[in-house]
């Protein structure tokens, strides 16, 4: 579901500044070819690794590979505190501006470090700044990263091992050079009809499941603003028939379990309600 590194070139125009790898439920995008490429045509790389806390590719972790990485702690999150990021800078040069935005386009940082004598407004920006209170709610669970990515990893393989001889469902794929953080485990299903049908029926028995994002160039605003490079192949198809299926950290294997089991007595339904004609 990540980028398709061998297609980045063709889209590079004069007008390119970045690359934007997504790292999709924080399993990584292939790095080193997308930072070799940056390298020839001198663009930086900007990591959305929103769901890549604790995740690797090649034993480094997410957003710590291209010029800036960017993490969300966004309620839905594997560690979160409602609405707040942060971003990782791994070029000295962003530094200073880095601040400034932050600090809603001033350059008060510098004057609390006693470097000016009093502060003023020089760049864009906005109020970026998280509470104490959702930031000591957060800190409290970073300080257990590891036994929270251990849980999920727990339920992600449990998820796998139940449905991984299902011959009408198609699972993840984790590429060998990466580690993931268990952020998510989603299914695709057949098509946008039968992805209906199985939200449906899951429903009916508490068991909520949602599908993702609508790709953004359906959006009317990004439709205005830029364009589709190459045919769209994969992207809308693939995003009609993914599933997300329950994944948080209070979720129990038995849960996970019982979950399989509706999903698996979903197609034996289907099979057992449809009509069949012999010629």
């Amino acid at each position: 579901m990540n980028i398709d590194e061998s297609k980045i070139e063709q889209a590079i125009t004069s007008k390119t500044k970045a690359i934007v790898p997504v790292h999709y439920a924080g399993v990584a995008c292939e790095m080193d070819t997308i930072m070799e490429i940056a390298k020839k045509y001198e663009l930086y790389v900007i990591e959305d690794a929103a769901q890549g806390v604790m995740s690797t590719y090649k034993g480094k972790a997410l957003g710590s590979i291209g010029h800036l990485g960017c993490f969300s702690f966004h309620e839905t999150k594997n560690y979160h505190c409602g609405e707040a990021g942060a971003i990782i800078i791994n070029n000295e040069d962003f530094i200073d501006r880095a601040e400034i935005i932050r600090e809603k386009g001033t350059n008060r940082s510098l004057f609390l470090r006693g470097s000016l004598d009093k502060y003023r407004w020089v760049d864009i920006g906005s109020s970026y700044l998280p509470s104490e209170l959702n930031a000591a709610f957060l800190y409290a669970q970073l300080q257990e990263a590891e036994k929270v990515n251990e849980k999920r990893i727990l339920l992600w393989e449990e998820y796998s091992k139940q449905l991984k001889d299902s011959v009408d469902i198609e699972l993840q794929v984790i590429p060998n050079s990466v580690k993931h953080n268990g952020h998510m485990f989603y299914i695709k299903l057949k098509n946008i009809k039968q992805r209906q049908k199985m939200i449906d029926y899951l429903h009916k028995y508490g068991i909520q499941s949602v599908f993702h994002y609508i790709p953004l160039h359906e959006s009317k605003k990004c439709k205005k603003y830029y364009v589709f490079n190459g045919l769209d192949k994969y992207t809308t198809k693939e995003s009609e028939r993914l599933l997300r299926l329950p994944m948080y950290y209070d979720l129990n294997v038995s849960d996970v379990q019982y979950i399989c089991k509706k999903i698996r007595e979903f197609y034996n339904d289907s099979i057992s309600n449809t009509d069949i004609s012999f010629i």
